[in-house]
């Protein structure tokens, strides 16, 4: 694992803005795609806007989504509206480069496997995704696995539905395509995540963070986030 700690927020969500140029220069070069997943979050927001600034070759950039709350279209707790807001109104791409998890779909599984199926076509059977964004919950939780929740414990799906999380249901990918992925992008900052933080470190199994894996993977923490005591 390899991490940096910088000086603030701001300038953890630049430097991610500028690892996911980087990996979508790569990508392209060598694939003529970057399949880039996103989650949601406070500091996320900041990135989305720097990455906007970014040289990044827009026309081979495909974004899905991580997790998302069961919410209406444009509702405040949807990461998709967090990503309209954040990156599609500044960046040089078109809507249909974005593909949302179907969390207003009538049947919340059949989306499910939709999304699933709509993964293999864009990053290969079994899936394979370019590049994941994480955030660190303070419970633990990475993407919508959480604590005690089936969710984590699918094996046989890339995607599943969790359970009920401040009010929500939420779709998420599962650990296994989390897992298989080319590079995970951990950005995690203030305080509250400190302790958090040291335990994704030590490779503590008992959070479901822990269980992602530590290979291919860069954290970027800023300093409150990254306090030993």
């Amino acid at each position: 694992m390899q991490v940096e700690v910088l000086g603030s927020p701001d300038a953890v969500a630049a430097r991610a803005a500028r690892v996911v140029a980087e990996a979508a220069r790569e990508a392209v070069a060598e694939r003529g795609r970057f399949v880039f997943a996103f989650s949601g979050g406070r500091t996320p927001g900041a990135m989305l806007r720097a990455l906007a600034a970014e040289d990044v070759p827009w026309s081979g950039v495909r974004i899905v989504q991580v997790d998302e709350r069961v919410a209406p279209a444009g509702h405040a707790d949807r990461n998709l509206t967090l990503l309209e807001a954040n990156l599609l109104k500044s960046a040089p791409m078109d809507a249909d480069q974005v593909y949302p998890m179907p969390v207003e779909a009538p049947d919340l599984d059949v989306g499910a496997r939709d999304y699933e199926r709509l993964l293999v076509g864009l990053a290969g059977s079994p899936p394979e995704l370019d590049l994941v964004h994480l955030g660190l919950g303070t419970d633990g939780h990475a993407a919508s696995l959480f604590p005690g929740d089936p969710a984590l414990a699918c094996e046989d799906a890339d995607v599943t539905m969790s359970g009920v999380h401040a009010g929500r249901r939420r779709m998420t990918l599962t650990l296994p395509i989390l897992n298989r992925a080319r590079r995970l992008l951990w950005v995690v900052t203030g305080e509250a995540k400190a302790v958090m933080l040291r335990r994704l470190q030590a490779g503590d199994r008992s959070i479901p963070a822990g269980r992602l894996r530590a290979d291919r993977v860069q954290l970027l923490a800023d300093v409150a986030a990254a306090r030993t005591r």
